[in-house]
């Protein structure tokens, strides 16, 4: 009796039909066809123009010399990025002008897109901040860049440090809710600046509070409980803080006034020692004299 397998019968434990693995092989095959063609089309340093030559320069960039060989800088900042001091022309109070045309450094600013270019063109490899200080009023950072090497550095990298502040006194509108971020965009600009030599100030770095804030701060200090206090106590010829006390002491035994046993009336050496609560208890007294 023949033996063998039923005409028409598959063999589930055989491997993969020969025409199915011929067809995965293609699809792999041509995989990594695409893969490499996608490799070879990648642009190059040189298509994204950051190719440096041997002196440690872009290569497509027509750079500005001075007369002793070292870059110019200065004249590497675009006019796009330079604009009237405003300021300037105000404390002298003459008219703004429309164009930089004519107008010196000193009555130039440059704008952080500006700075950003100039340390694009220079180069660095790393750029640190360090908080100096942080108070809701006051923040002061330094800025570090590490310059890659070119031929004004010997072909060593250099690092340079420079630092700024924001309080509240130098900057306006939403700038005083991100003083960490204006102190740093500050030092920033320092930096690159003073490295490279430009003497133009950064737009960030100028004062522009006008003196709004500290006119505000003055009038609020002014206007506080204790200063009012002051006031209506000297016209009520109480011309000493010892005097003021000792009437304190007075409205205490007649029982006209009681202190706040967490901040007694022996603790003040002042009048703005004095809580804001407290100040307002004791104006309604003074004016009673």
């Amino acid at each position: 009796m023949p033996r063998g397998r039923p005409k028409g019968s598959k063999n589930l434990n055989k491997s993969t039909p020969i025409s199915v693995v011929s067809e995965v092989e293609e699809e792999m095959r041509r995989a990594v066809i695409k893969i490499n063609n996608n490799m070879n089309n990648k642009p190059s340093r040189k298509k994204l123009n950051y190719s440096r030559d041997e002196n440690g320069l872009l290569e497509n960039v027509n750079y500005q010399f001075n007369e002793d060989g070292s870059v110019d800088w200065r004249q590497m900042v675009k006019d796009e990025y330079l604009f009237p001091n405003k300021s300037w022309f105000d404390l002298r109070k003459k008219d703004v002008p429309r164009s930089i045309d004519g107008l010196k450094d000193h009555q130039l600013l440059i704008k952080l897109a500006g700075i950003k270019e100039l340390a694009k063109l220079r180069g660095f490899s790393d750029v640190s901040y360090n908080v100096v200080k942080c108070d809701p009023d006051h923040v002061a950072v330094s800025c570090s860049i590490s310059f890659i090497p070119n031929f004004e550095t010997s072909d060593e990298p250099i690092h340079f440090e420079d630092m700024a502040n924001a309080t509240l006194n130098n900057t306006s509108s939403f700038a005083t809710k991100f003083l960490e971020t204006i102190a740093c965009n500050r030092a920033f600009v320092r930096c690159v600046r003073n490295f490279l030599n430009i003497h133009i100030v950064g737009d960030d770095e100028i004062d522009k509070s006008s003196g709004s804030n500290q006119i505000k701060q003055m009038a609020k200090a002014s206007l506080g409980p204790d200063s009012i206090l002051k006031q209506h106590a000297e016209q009520s010829d109480i011309n000493s803080f010892d005097s003021f006390l000792n009437q304190v002491r007075i409205w205490y035994k007649h029982g006209l006034y009681k202190p706040d046993e967490n901040n007694m009336p022996s603790a003040w050496s002042d009048y703005c020692d004095i809580p804001a609560k407290e100040a307002r208890v004791l104006i309604k007294l003074v004016k009673s004299l």
